[in-house]
């Protein structure tokens, strides 16, 4: 990033020197001027900063018409204002459309990295203003499960090489969230990151849309068009549903990985990139290799470095940062905020989430519509969210849920009341264990299967097999 450079107008020069050196520390090139300086010459030129960093410069009114001013020149250029820890929540009138990001004095790495993918994110959707941004895409790979664990440490090996990466996973769970932090980890950051969905274009303009077209090349061609790969030149062309590609265009993708030369729709000029390929796939692309629906020559190109996307079902002691990492998201936004009760963090947890956390996206935004600043408690939720719920399934939402294997005179027993005095806690906890132990067996010790056989949330479950003492790790599984 040694060449990129970005704009700080800072009157202090204690704090300018600061964030100066955080910024040459992440490789950027630093203009640094006082408010009165000659940092209008920035804008000078076809090249403008890849962002501006607005300190107090005095505040109030005099902050605001430097903002105004940047925003004459530039009004794309992202401006983030530099806050000292007293300032109150709200920046104050006038800054709300012109400021992309806050971010809070004493600058720290961890806390400007949020800003910085705001930046990056911005300035893509600027190169690609018709593609689409899905409101379920993280800022961050939210998690401590081991799948989520295990995904960003694949991320950080190959990152920093131009292998190309094939990344496999259900829809909705998250494969253009790797594609992107692969593409923000690697030294191809600074340049694009151009998104297609190979699925979502018809056959047979998905040829001009990866390679552009020349004018008058088909019907409808009334001028020349730049095409995807020309678009990611330097940066990361990431191809999602990749498996749904036509044979015919399989063979010509082939060609351009091979020789990373192409030739625009309607052209004969050869044009050459230098573009890092991230694909993406729900299809067992093994299987349509075998039913002659995709070539395997192709399949060996892109599967340099294979990443699996952990389904969200298999990862639900992630769901309560999932969802306030959403809530937040949410709340920031401006589309409301809601609270989720502990009661019905474990129905949903119980759920299997086929859509993944695209579905779960769906529903937080829907109940923020539905229950604005208010607490979200199980009967709050959607009928099929609750099945997994004890009070729920009383009231009859429950699934069919098998009966479980008895124990030989086990359960029975224990249900017996001795002629002798008894602990009556100590008995309890016996069936309790009894019960779970049968559960468990009947599910092959997968947890949140359990869960549901004894309509408990799998959190709870989690928490009385530590208190009985049910630890065998080695066949434990959340699947």
């Amino acid at each position: 990033m040694a060449n990129i450079p970005v704009l700080l107008i800072e009157d202090d020069s204690e704090i300018a020197g600061q964030v100066a050196d955080l910024l040459r520390y992440l490789e950027f090139q630093v203009i640094a001027s006082a408010s009165d300086g000659p940092w209008a010459y920035q804008f000078e030129g076809e090249r403008t900063p890849y962002m501006v960093l607005l300190g107090e410069c005095g505040g109030g009114p005099t902050r605001l018409s430097l903002l105004r001013e940047i925003k004459s020149f530039d009004p794309y250029t992202p401006l983030l204002l530099l806050e000292r820890p007293q300032a109150s929540h709200e920046p104050g009138e006038g800054f709300d459309r012109g400021v992309l990001a806050r971010v809070f004095l004493p600058l720290k790495h961890s806390h400007f990295d949020n800003a910085l993918q705001k930046v990056q994110r911005y300035r893509e959707a600027r190169q690609m203003p018709g593609s689409e941004r899905n409101p379920e895409l993280f800022r961050n790979l939210v998690g401590n499960s081991p799948g989520v664990l295990r995904v960003r440490s694949m991320i950080e090996r190959v990152a920093g090489s131009d292998a190309n990466v094939l990344v496999i996973g259900e829809s909705g769970s998250g494969k253009e969230v790797v594609a992107r932090h692969i593409h923000y980890q690697s030294t191809r950051r600074g340049k694009p990151f151009v998104p297609l969905n190979c699925g979502a274009i018809p056959p047979d303009l998905l040829e001009s849309e990866l390679f552009g077209h020349e004018k008058g090349a088909f019907t409808g061609a009334v001028s020349s068009r730049q095409g995807r790969f020309e678009l990611a030149d330097g940066g990361t062309l990431f191809l999602d549903e990749i498996g749904d590609m036509s044979l015919s265009m399989q063979v010509k993708l082939l060609r351009v990985l091979q020789e990373r030369t192409f030739e625009r729709v309607g052209s004969s000029r050869s044009i050459t990139v230098d573009v890092r390929i991230v694909a993406a796939t729900h299809v067992n692309l093994e299987q349509a290799i075998a039913d002659g629906r995709f070539r395997e020559d192709l399949y060996y190109r892109l599967n340099v470095f294979p990443i699996e996307t952990p389904p969200l079902r298999e990862r639900a002691e992630d769901l309560p940062l999932l969802i306030r990492d959403l809530t937040e998201r949410m709340k920031h936004e401006g589309r409301g905020s809601i609270r989720l009760s502990e009661a019905s963090i474990e129905a949903l947890s119980a759920y299997p989430w086929p859509g993944n956390v695209r579905e779960l996206a769906n529903l937080v935004e829907r109940l923020c519509i539905l229950h604005p600043e208010s607490e979200v408690d199980v009967g709050d939720l959607p009928a099929k969210y609750r099945a997994g719920n004890t009070a729920s399934a009383l009231a009859g939402d429950a699934t069919n849920v098998q009966p479980l294997p008895r124990l030989p005179g086990a359960a029975a027993s224990l249900a017996e009341l001795p002629s002798s005095a008894i602990d009556l806690k100590e008995h309890l906890a016996k069936i309790e264990t009894s019960l779970i132990t049968q559960a468990l067996d009947a599910e092959n010790w997968v947890v949140a299967h359990a869960a549901r056989r004894l309509q408990l949330g799998r959190t709870t479950l989690v928490e009385k097999m530590r208190k009985l003492g049910l630890n065998r790790q080695e066949e434990v599984t959340d699947s």
